[in-house]
């Protein structure tokens, strides 16, 4: 079964709500506003975008691991970031 309301009746029965009942709609309704933004910004990759990142991610494990490639140890890493900011 659904309802359905008028703004104008339901901005009277927001009216009547006591203020602290009022606070918690405003709350959530924010709440609602902001993860609806977040939905909006998340940005998507394809299918064969992911494919490419795995593939090279691979391919740099492979030269890594046969000693092609340098590795770094995490406090190495760490440093070489907070020296970039």
């Amino acid at each position: 079964m659904q309802a359905t309301i008028s703004r104008d009746s339901l901005w009277q029965l927001i009216q009547t709500l006591s203020p602290r009942n009022r606070d918690w709609l405003l709350d959530k309704l924010q709440a609602d506003a902001h993860e609806r933004e977040a939905a909006e910004e998340t940005e998507y990759i394809s299918k064969e975008e992911l494919l490419a990142g795995i593939d090279a991610g691979l391919k740099e494990l492979k030269l890594k691991r046969e000693g092609k490639l340098k590795t770094i140890s995490f406090d190495e890493l760490i440093e070489e970031l907070e020296h970039e900011c």
